[in-house]
């Protein structure tokens, strides 16, 4: 009997870490950025419905995409909306008829499919220095970090009591910080009556069809910078934040398999997906599980919480939006302060390149926004020719083990 309860408790610990990190990381991709969408969707133009539309697209393509990648590879693949390319579509659609972007969504995705089967995309992310990468992962959570402990400008009560509990969790019980801070500030923000759930009413998203219309300007205004922005915004970091940790699964079927998903949404909406890069970092690193094997639960939980939302709208997904901008900084900064600890580490762990590694760092988190192209791209431009000058030659072709260093939590509470 007692071998049963233990084997229970083994089979309740395997899953309770992973399954709130999925919930943190969808929780706060949807608290953090998914204002974009509606903001995008209001220039637009959308109705209602085609906007609900785009949420289901959007949500239900992420969620499956992601459920596919973490069953078959048997690790944590995380996927989301392109950000980036939804902050670009805020000015983009309000020059661009609906149907014209629907077709510029497609030639974008079919791009993503043809980079995934080419295998190219796989051989260019086994070229970075695992140094350059680790620094490049650090830079770009650095902000979150710093804003987990900001919030204590807004609100300094809701932020501090998270920091502080943050702080007693890691000293008793260190498995549980994540899960405790999590609960703790839903409850307090419930006690506080600062999340309304009154008005709460679950109702059925229904996807509309648009058929897609294709021309020139579409095609230069909107999809090349689509897949540009999504390429080395989202699908760069997101392959270094999965190295960094140790994972080592190709990234031509995770290009492959986004790509056709957004094929398939497109013309119900969906802009664009692919494997996330900041909410990945919360799901792949230890604080998912101490056992590395057990954290692609995570990716099937995450999956999961999207095709809830993507089922029920635009609803559930404004339930997320209304929790305090605090919480949401808060509780990403904090889930993230172990892979940041862990990133820095490695980037500054071989002395030979820990210049390069430093300056990729300090370049990912000045943001440098150029061409229309964000902060991840020119960290990592930046890093690679500063290894290329230090050490006398640009990076050769790395082994697979070389770009699969030991993960990066290895070491960090």
């Amino acid at each position: 009997m007692s071998s049963i309860r233990s084997h229970s408790s083994v089979r309740w610990n395997d899953l309770t870490h992973p399954v709130v990190a999925g919930l943190i990381s969808v929780i706060v991709n949807y608290g953090g950025t998914f204002i974009l969408v509606f903001q995008a969707a209001k220039i637009a133009g959308l109705s209602p419905e085609l906007t609900a539309s785009w949420v289901w697209s959007i949500s239900i393509g992420v969620g499956v995409t992601g459920i596919i990648l973490s069953w078959m590879s048997r690790e944590p693949i995380i996927t989301a909306w392109s950000t980036p390319a939804a902050a670009f579509l805020v000015t983009a659609l309000a020059t661009t008829p609906y149907a014209e972007a629907v077709g510029a969504y497609l030639i974008s995705a079919a791009a993503f499919v043809v980079l995934g089967l080419s295998g190219w995309f796989e051989r260019v992310i086994r070229l970075i220095p695992p140094g350059v990468a680790a620094g490049l992962l650090a830079g770009i959570l650095l902000q979150f970090g710093i804003k987990a402990f900001g919030g204590m400008n807004i609100d300094p009560l809701l932020a501090g009591v998270l920091v502080l509990a943050y702080v007693v969790f890691k000293r008793f019980s260190a498995r549980y910080a994540v899960v405790g801070i999590l609960v703790l500030g839903l409850a307090f923000l419930l006690v506080q009556d600062r999340v309304d759930l009154s008005g709460l009413q679950l109702q059925l998203a229904t996807p509309v069809f648009t058929m897609p219309a294709f021309s020139l300007n579409a095609l230069l205004s909107v999809a090349l910078p689509l897949f540009l922005i999504t390429l080395t915004g989202q699908y760069m970091p997101g392959m270094l934040v999965l190295r960094n940790d140790g994972f080592k699964t190709s990234a031509n079927p995770i290009v492959t398999v986004t790509g056709l998903g957004s094929l398939l949404m497109a013309p119900f909406g969906s802009h664009a997906f692919n494997v996330a890069a900041i909410t990945a970092a919360i799901a792949t690193g230890r604080e998912a599980h101490e056992d590395p094997s057990k954290r692609w639960i995570a990716g099937i939980a995450a999956g999961v919480c999207y095709v809830l939302v993507g089922v029920f709208g635009v609803t559930l997904a404004a339930v997320f939006m209304a929790f305090p901008t605090t919480f949401i900084t808060t509780l990403a900064g904090l889930a993230l302060l172990g892979t940041i600890g862990g990133s820095l580490a490695t980037a500054l762990a071989d002395v030979r390149t820990r210049e390069a590694a430093l300056i990729t760092f300090l370049a990912a988190a000045a943001n440098i926004n150029l061409l229309g192209i964000g902060g991840a791209f020119w960290g990592l431009v930046i890093g690679l020719l500063a290894h290329g000058i230090l050490n006398g030659s640009l990076p050769q072709k790395a082994s697979a083990p070389a770009m699969a260093p030991t993960p990066i939590n290895s070491g960090v509470n």
